[in-house]
């Protein structure tokens, strides 16, 4: 129970982070080349500006499942360390 708690807590989380982060250095590359990130459409515009869309407002569900992902694993490793092994 524990070793699927802790798989639990941990992988959404870089699960999580490596979306962000890899959408986070397309935007910077856009930025560094003078244009404005459009985040609704994830994609680099050289002539308009686009106001700033945050991650979990873009993708709630995908923000939503790894949190409560995260937060079951949390309870499994609960479980697995007050539970006795039989």
């Amino acid at each position: 129970m524990i070793r699927l708690g802790l798989l639990l807590l941990v992988l959404p989380g870089v699960v999580l982070m490596a979306g962000f982060w890899l959408e986070l250095s397309d935007v910077n590359e856009c930025v560094a080349a003078g244009g404005s990130f459009d985040y609704q459409a994830s994609a680099c515009d050289m002539k308009n500006k686009h106001p700033f869309v945050p991650f979990a407002l873009r993708h709630p569900l995908f923000v939503n499942l790894t949190m409560l992902a995260s937060a079951a694993g949390f309870i499994c490793c609960l479980i697995g360390l007050y539970v006795r092994k039989r």
